[in-house]
């Protein structure tokens, strides 16, 4: 037999294990190139990986072109590499080791006089989005944060009852008729588009609830007052309203002097409310709501004016990553990556855990030693905690990434660095510090979705851009967030959650570069407000501080 060539992929021409495009059977021929033929030895599924030759115990298997593990015992060329035949491993970090790297930036004369429409804020920073928060410094708030919600959401036009609500409605009516529920449709594709809303230019009202601010660590505050005040300062956000209970370690003084070191000029309108201080709840939660609606009244007079493309500062995520992920959607999320490093923009990659294997091809790139010294310290502390616990970063791929072909933390980590392209690294940041400098910048933050996002939404990301091979539905408090799929069939069978499919890479049907560009371009016109991200649609506004720690 022989096989198809767009059946198989091997990534880099120094890698010595290649990817199963679909299924393999057992004796296919794979033409490697002229005069290589490997014969395989066994099934391969689609998106695993087998070796294109035989390798001995303690070999070292390469991916990507870098080391993503060494063989456990012999394997055979054309053997399927598992969890049993594969240790995770990766090459030692040297800080300041020489090396070939150069950046050729990409040619994006396309879009050098390119503008999108967002709020202008008074420190010169550019929103994507015009959002009100209402924030509770310690959970016991979170009942009357939920008090507000109740109260402000439907009456001003960004509620009209879930997809579900208007499904079990239906199901009340037909039961009152004496019909059969079963008869009734079912929940179609959900839209969330608000209807007569009171305030059009004011694109959402968003609550922070959360489950922290008394009873952890002194840091664990901190970092959490850190990552409210980079949300209050974000230019995505008009103005916020603060709960405070008033006994809890997360005082409203503490949060002033966090928003202070991140906007000494902040100007925005900051509502604070002390419980413990005000007459009744009644009465505080009256003036809450009374200033929160007059605060939005004002954000109502902010409209989108064009803004250089310099002004995004775009997060990349991954998340329910697949075999597919480091070779489709994060490879062209790293071309839309490069060529906002070329635009003079802010790209944020995270997700410290899904780095660790590969630093030092990240070390080679970084602007400066000490850019290198920060990267390595931060990963450092981050792993020495995880093995404090019992955890350690090699085991980070889910039961999914393994059922799905990604069997080790550096395979993982080579995929998903993918998507912050080949650029030069120009900031180093630990959590929750904010993006200051245009260009790559690595952020310490767990590789959990959701805590990584909002990290990157404290950072001042008002844009993110997530790739996903087995579906997540992740969103953003303050954010879009595009979600691109691996694989068209989670884009065909998940069309409510996937806004791009890189799936025609995977079918040799279009290239990395053509895909780039297509995204760049939606990514300007979700900026512009132009485009609704599925996850906007959804409903997904989803914020979870990440508890310093073990969280992977």
């Amino acid at each position: 037999m022989s096989n198809n060539p767009v059946n198989f992929l091997r990534i880099h021409e120094s890698d010595n294990a290649a990817v199963a495009l679909s299924d393999l059977s057992i004796g296919t021929e794979i033409n490697i190139e002229a005069n290589y033929v490997v014969r395989l030895s066994e099934q391969i599924p689609a998106k695993h990986k087998f070796a294109m030759r035989d390798l001995s115990d303690g070999d070292v298997v390469i991916m990507y072109g870098v080391m993503i593990g060494r063989a456990v015992g012999h394997i055979r060329s054309g053997a399927r590499i598992t969890r049993a035949n594969l240790r995770n491993a990766a090459e030692p970090r040297v800080v300041g080791k020489k090396s070939s790297y150069i950046w050729t930036p990409p040619d994006v004369q396309k879009w050098e006089n390119t503008t999108f429409n967002g709020y202008h804020r008074d420190n010169g920073s550019v929103g994507t989005a015009n959002m009100w928060l209402v924030i509770p410094l310690v959970f016991c708030e979170n009942r009357n944060l939920m008090l507000m919600k109740d109260a402000l959401l439907r009456p001003l036009g960004w509620d009209h009852g879930t997809p579900y609500e208007q499904f079990v409605a239906r199901m009340i009516e037909a039961h009152k008729q004496g019909k059969n529920i079963q008869d009734v449709d079912s929940v179609g594709t959900p839209t969330r588009i608000p209807n007569e809303r009171l305030l059009p230019n004011v694109d959402g009202l968003r609550f922070l609830s959360h489950a922290m601010g008394c009873g952890g660590t002194d840091d664990d505050t901190k970092a959490l007052l850190g990552l409210l005040a980079g949300y209050i300062t974000h230019p995505n956000v008009a103005g916020a309203t603060v709960l405070s209970l008033g006994c809890q370690k997360a005082q409203i003084n503490m949060l002033l002097a966090e928003v202070d070191k991140r906007d000494p000029e902040f100007s925005k309108p900051l509502f604070l409310f002390e419980q413990q201080k005000s007459k009744s709840e009644k009465q505080m939660m009256s003036d809450a709501i009374r200033s929160t609606f007059g605060g939005m009244i004002e954000a109502n007079n902010i409209v989108r004016a064009p803004a250089p493309l310099s002004k995004l500062v775009v997060g990349m995520e991954c998340g329910g990553s697949d075999g597919f992920s480091g070779i489709s959607a994060n490879p062209v999320m790293g071309g839309v990556s490069d060529r906002l490093a070329a635009l003079k923009a802010a790209i944020i990659l995270g997700e410290f855990p899904e780095l660790s294997g590969i630093e030092q091809s990240l070390l080679e790139r970084c602007k400066t030693p000490d850019l290198g010294e920060r990267f390595v310290q931060l990963m450092d502390a981050y792993e020495a905690a995880a093995k404090t616990s019992g955890v350690d970063f090699g085991e980070n791929p889910s039961h999914g990434n393994i059922a799905d072909g990604l069997i080790t933390g550096a395979m993982k980590s080579a995929g998903a660095a993918r998507k912050g392209g080949s650029s030069p690294i120009s900031g180093v940041l630990d959590y929750p510090e904010i993006v200051r400098n245009s260009g790559l910048n690595l952020l310490c933050t767990p590789g959990s979705d959701v805590e990584s996002t909002t990290a990157m939404g404290g950072a001042h990301a008002n844009l993110m851009i997530f790739s996903t091979g087995l579906g997540t539905p992740t969103g953003n408090a303050v954010s879009p967030v595009l979600k691109i799929s691996t694989n068209s069939k989670i884009a065909t069978n998940l069309p409510d959650m996937i806004d791009f499919d890189a799936g025609p890479i995977i079918r040799g049907e279009a290239t990395i570069d053509e895909l780039a560009d297509q995204l760049l371009d939606l990514a300007i016109e979700t900026a512009s407000g132009n485009y609704r991200t599925m996850a906007q649609r959804l409903g997904q506004d989803d914020f979870i501080p990440w508890k310093r720690g073990v969280s992977l």
